[in-house]
């Protein structure tokens, strides 16, 4: 049976792909960007909303345990990541670049700052990676961005 860390590592990487794929047809078919560009945001909102997703179910286990976050914190920050990953769909891509970008960092910085206690070391090291890739995929984009659109003097 396969252990719950190896699992969480191998379907994190998985997870990586589609930002991988997305950043490489970007490059390599720079006349579907367009199209590209909305497929990789909207995959963005996605995976932030699934990790904010997680903060819910501890929220509602917090009741029978006495932890320093309380469940109503819990659930809050789980909205509010959430409403940042739609209302990031709805933003011009300058701002969805940036919003995206400081809302994984943000997550990271919230697993870790307040959330610590409730996470193996393993999964905080995982989330650590995870975070950096979809952090420096996002810069990627955004830098193609600027310097696509800074070129046709936009």
């Amino acid at each position: 049976m396969i252990s719950v860390a190896r699992l969480a590592f191998f379907v994190g990487m998985a997870g990586l792909v589609p930002f991988i794929a997305c950043i490489a047809a970007i490059f390599a078919m720079p006349q579907y960007s367009v199209s590209l560009l909305n497929y990789f945001y909207l995959y963005s909102a996605g995976i932030l909303a699934f990790m904010a997703g997680v903060y819910w179910p501890i929220a509602m286990q917090l009741d029978n345990r006495c932890y320093q976050q309380s469940p109503l914190v819990t659930m809050l920050l789980s909205q509010v990541f959430f409403v940042v990953a739609g209302v990031g769909l709805l933003l011009s891509t300058p701002a969805q670049i940036a919003v995206y970008t400081l809302a994984y960092l943000a997550l990271y910085i919230t697993d870790v700052r307040w959330m610590k206690e409730y996470w193996p070391a393993w999964y905080l090291r995982l989330r650590l990676v995870l975070t950096l890739v979809a952090v420096v995929c996002q810069l990627t984009v955004g830098a193609w961005f600027f310097l696509l659109h800074s070129s046709h003097g936009l």
